[in-house]
């Protein structure tokens, strides 16, 4: 003899317990317990009573024990049942459509759910129930290519029932997924391996490049990695080098004034080496990025929008810079950029 299958709780309490199940699914066990020839509609009210607990069982307790379970319903349906008739859920069911990364399947299943409980409310016949899911379904589902696929267009005159209509989706899913499953794998597999030369080549295994996915912000991450080095190092040889030419101009004016006695007796001015103090010794050089034109970074590095009228504004500003050196130090005018 087969056990009966067990009512799940409901207890009325907004938000449900994660135990217990709203009143909507619960009215729907209800309706197949109704249909149960075997039972009586004595077990049926003592399990209907024992499925509910406070304060959903409250509104029942003065019910006779020996009163059919449509006594019970009609008191629940009052209090925690949908208070819209067929009208307004029929206007709130052409409103539903398919969520944000939700599977076709599961919003047809959704839109089934709405349209029993708009058919016992009188809003739809039974003999629309067919016609009118479809015809929802394919209003509110954004995959026009399964559609295509599934050729549900054409089959508007004669639609299929919701068994079957969630078969073909299921199906088509599958199929879908087990496709993307094998161009994953396949592109995984011939992806060309990328080594950075800073860093140095080492060697992969295959069974490591198939089974792990490269992550781009890793990837990001290890390049702004090996940036920062070189931009130390390239800090590193140039205030090296920077201390090797203050050495040498240091060792030029300590010869330059080491001068004859002679000299020192008859001082003369000079005007021209006076004049060259305030300019810079070494020939002005770009301090801007070449793509945004902002201060502080080199093009490579830079992550910022091209930014050409500031870019063509500091490379006047440099250039005039530099031609005045030029005519300071009698060089003729050369330009970079």
């Amino acid at each position: 003899m087969n056990t009966p299958f067990r009512l799940r709780l409901f207890s009325g309490r907004c938000p449900h317990p994660n135990n217990e199940v709203d009143y909507e699914s619960w009215r729907s066990s209800v309706e197949l317990l109704l249909k149960d020839p075997r039972q009586p509609d004595s077990c049926k009210s003592r399990r209907l009573l024992e499925s509910l607990s406070s304060p959903a069982v409250d509104l029942v307790k003065h019910i006779p024990t020996e009163s059919p379970p449509s006594t019970y319903l009609k008191i629940l349906d009052s209090a925690f049942g949908t208070v819209e008739d067929g009208d307004d859920l029929f206007a709130k069911y052409l409103n539903t459509v398919q969520n944000n990364g939700e599977a076709p399947s599961s919003y047809l299943q959704r839109l089934q759910v709405m349209l029993n409980t708009m058919f016992i409310r009188g809003g739809v016949p039974a003999g629309e129930l067919d016609k009118q899911l479809l015809k929802q379904f394919i209003r509110g589902c954004w995959d026009n290519e399964l559609i295509a696929e599934l050729q549900l267009e054409q089959k508007r005159q004669i639609p299929p029932n919701f068994s079957e209509l969630l078969l073909m989706l299921r199906t088509a899913e599958k199929r879908r997924t087990a496709k993307m499953s094998r161009m994953k794998q396949h592109l995984n597999t011939t992806k060309p391996k990328v080594f950075s030369n800073y860093q140095g080549a080492q060697s992969q295994s295959p069974e490591r490049d198939t089974s792990k996915t490269v992550d781009p912000l890793s990837e990001i991450q290890d390049l702004k990695k090996q940036i920062a080095n070189l931009q130390s190092h390239l800090a590193s040889l140039k205030n090296k080098k920077d201390s090797n030419s203050k050495v040498k101009s240091k060792s030029t004016n300590s010869t330059k004034t080491e001068v004859p006695p002679e000299s020192l007796k008859t001082p003369k001015p000079q005007p021209s080496e006076q004049k060259s103090e305030p300019h810079p010794r070494n020939r002005p050089k770009p301090w801007y990025c070449f793509r945004c034109g902002e201060d502080g970074h080199i093009k490579p590095q830079c992550e910022n929008e091209p930014n050409s009228p500031l870019v063509a504004e500091k490379r006047k500003l440099l250039r005039d810079k530099q031609m005045a050196w030029d005519k300071v130090n009698g060089q003729e005018p050369t330009f970079l950029n």
